[in-house]
């Protein structure tokens, strides 16, 4: 058995569009959102839209 972990994949994205955290949360990458058109206003780690949740 090999020690190479298998790179998570999420189908229908791109590499690009998306990492997981070491946590193993998934984040999007502003190339994702703008491929997206438009700010969710969720307050993404990478929009590129400027939009800053508030508390």
């Amino acid at each position: 058995m090999s020690t190479r972990q298998k790179k998570r994949t999420v189908p229908g994205l791109k590499d690009e569009d998306y990492y997981f955290t070491p946590e193993g949360f998934l984040v999007f990458t502003a190339a994702y959102h703008l491929k997206r058109g438009y700010c969710c206003k969720n307050g993404c780690r990478h929009c590129p839209y400027g939009f800053k949740k508030t508390a």
